[in-house]
């Protein structure tokens, strides 16, 4: 009787979730799928470790709010890949999770009805389901893992993955980010600052020990090998836009300094864009052209992009949503995504 006095005082419900086992039983990997994410994976890989001279391009959604509608995309998407194969290496950005700085709609697997509802159990076997549909198309995904048990639901559907600017200095993200089966972005901090992405890089990249779970659902001590394969991702911040070459220089002294060889992905949203998703292909091409001059460590840039341009608010009726318009962060239309990335080709 004692404890119920001093545990769980504000907690309303606890609801069973399955287990990532028996969810991956629910919904296992298909063949088709397994190839695509080992693919994805070496890809990212080799282009990190300058074994692959492709550009890298993370294109897609700020956020998934709609399955059906995110195939449409990811099948537009999978024609470009293969299409620009030969200088571009293309992967879809597939976010499931967002991180708020007050309040806000937390993503599909918290609250995949946008209602307010959070079955959770429903958004995570929604967010599985479609990361497996998209791997059968060939084309292979990333994402920002944010909840450190999510990942043994997900991660073995995703070929990238970023650490988001608010928890970029999270000691929880660098230790899960070190266990990590595939090339880990560091985000700069919302104000700006590279170094705390740095120091995050730094720490991923060696061995930690902390308590997770298991694929069974148990709480264990999980010990890592650490992730070889992290890197920088420039996002602007509050200071302003990071893409420039002087904000380059600086992004690669800090690496070589801390003894990483400088690899760097540009996000060309957020502080980048001033938030203005019509300014992601003037920064896109911006760092392309960096890239011809001769900076090397420039491997590639991420595109928050959607089937229609600009952005919403989620009314009380979600029926009520335009369709193929993101419920987060404005982006970019598709014809202006297929524009942008057919320029990106013919240059490089």
């Amino acid at each position: 009787m004692a404890g119920n006095k001093l545990r769980d005082l504000r907690i309303l419900e606890v609801q069973k979730l399955d287990s990532p086992e028996e969810m991956a039983s629910e919904i296992p990997v298909t063949e088709k799928a397994l190839e695509t994410v080992v693919k994805g994976r070496r890809e990212a890989q080799d282009i990190i470790r300058r074994e692959d001279n492709r550009f890298l391009l993370v294109v897609g959604p700020c956020s998934i709010h709609d399955t059906q509608q995110a195939l449409v995309y990811a099948s537009r998407l999978a024609e470009l890949r293969s299409k620009y194969s030969d200088k571009l290496c293309i992967f879809m950005r597939v976010y499931f999770e967002k991180p708020r700085t007050a309040l806000g709609w937390r993503g599909l697997i918290v609250d995949p009805g946008l209602d307010g509802t959070y079955d959770i159990q429903r958004g995570m076997k929604a967010a599985r389901k479609l990361l497996v549909q998209i791997n059968e198309l060939g084309l292979p995904c990333g994402s920002e893992l944010l909840d450190p048990f999510v990942p043994q639901y997900t991660s073995e559907l995703l070929s990238w993955a970023s650490i988001g600017a608010r928890t970029t200095e999270s000691q929880v993200h660098r230790e899960m980010a070190s266990g990590l089966s595939m090339p880990v972005g560091f985000k700069n901090a919302t104000d700006g600052d590279m170094q705390i992405a740095v120091n995050g890089i730094i720490s991923a990249r060696h061995s930690h020990s902390f308590i997770g779970i298991t694929r069974d659902g148990n709480a264990c001590i999980m010990q890592t090998m650490g992730n070889p394969d992290c890197h920088l991702i420039l996002r602007g911040g509050k200071s302003g836009p990071n893409y420039d070459g002087e904000s380059v220089e600086k992004g690669v002294e800090l690496m070589k300094k801390a003894g990483i060889r400088p690899s760097i992905i540009v996000d060309c949203s957020h502080g980048n864009s001033n938030k203005n998703p019509e300014n992601q292909p003037l920064v896109l091409d911006s760092v392309v052209q960096l890239r011809k001059s001769g900076v090397s460590s420039l491997l590639g840039c991420m595109v928050e992009s959607n089937l229609e341009g600009g952005r919403q608010d989620i009314p009380a009726d979600p029926s009520d949503l335009k369709y193929g318009v993101s419920v987060t962060d404005a982006c970019l239309s598709w014809e202006k995504t297929a524009e942008a990335l057919e320029k990106v080709y013919n240059c490089l």
